[in-house]
């Protein structure tokens, strides 16, 4: 079984507003938000089990999920401030039993994975079990250059993640365990788009300055 964790925990400090809660569709602002977006494209893709970890103005986010009838699992980083590696952890820590055979890790800068994408990495890990399971891209003609998300990464590395070092966090783990195997070609642009700034804000969403 693969269980998703979502990290909506952080400050949000280049975008200047809370990314959980910022609409898809700038002018329908009650309608869907960056982390539902993610929770239902999860839920479109069989994904049953999601954790969602949440650390600043979590209130605030939890309750803008719980408005439109969502009910993912919630885990409060209360270290949140440290950096993303502690709200990876916490959501590890959440979702670690034994039936778990990996953990499906998205960040909710990346509103915009589809479906399908989802469904690419997970079936590539049940055919492989490669360690870590990708989305990628080819880009200015190398093959397989860009790489996002969700990155799934399997049980076998649980207790290194555990145990590594919280400054240097799960980059080296990742690098160090990816494959050919593990590397899924996908066109979906949307699983390549991090959006944290007001300028790709603007920019992927179409608005006017």
């Amino acid at each position: 079984m693969v269980a998703g964790v979502v990290l909506a925990a952080g400050l949000s400090s280049r975008m200047g507003k809370l990314k959980a809660t910022l609409p898809i569709n700038p002018a329908k602002p009650d309608d869907e938000t960056f982390l539902t977006r993610i929770l239902r494209t999860l839920a479109a893709a069989g994904v049953a089990d999601v954790v969602v970890v949440v650390g600043h103005e979590s209130d605030t986010v939890i309750e803008s999920v719980r408005r439109r009838r969502l009910t993912p699992r919630f885990v409060v980083n209360a270290e949140y401030r440290s950096g993303q590696f502690s709200s990876l952890l916490a959501g590890l820590r959440a979702i670690d039993r034994p039936l778990i055979d990996a953990m499906l890790l998205t960040l909710v800068d990346v509103p915009l994975i589809a479906p399908s994408t989802v469904r690419a990495v997970v079936e590539r890990f049940e055919k492989t079990h490669a360690p870590i399971v990708r989305p990628v891209a080819d880009e200015n003609g190398v093959k397989g250059a860009r790489h996002g998300h969700p990155v799934l990464i399997a049980r076998v590395l649980f207790q290194a993640l555990l145990a590594a070092d919280p400054a240097a966090g799960a980059k080296p783990i990742v690098r160090a365990h990816v494959s050919d195997e593990g590397n899924v070609e996908v066109n979906d642009e949307g699983a390549f788009r991090d959006v944290d700034t007001p300028d790709a804000y603007r920019r992927i969403f179409g608005l006017s300055e």
